[in-house]
């Protein structure tokens, strides 16, 4: 792998886990059981994106 393709992952793993990270604040703060259920949704599901980035490395 080249160092570009490296910086696209390390690029694409930052924002995977910036978005994570903002989910988990609106789970944390949100009162609404619907839409904290889905904020949940997006965590999961950026955490199984980070994971698939990470595995590339």
């Amino acid at each position: 792998m080249s160092s570009k393709e490296l910086l696209y992952i390390d690029d694409a793993l930052s924002h995977a886990q910036f978005l994570s990270n903002q989910c988990q604040d609106a789970v944390n703060t949100l009162k609404d059981p619907d839409l904290k259920a889905q904020a949940q949704q997006l965590v999961d599901k950026n955490r199984q994106i980070f994971g698939q980035f990470y595995s590339l490395v």
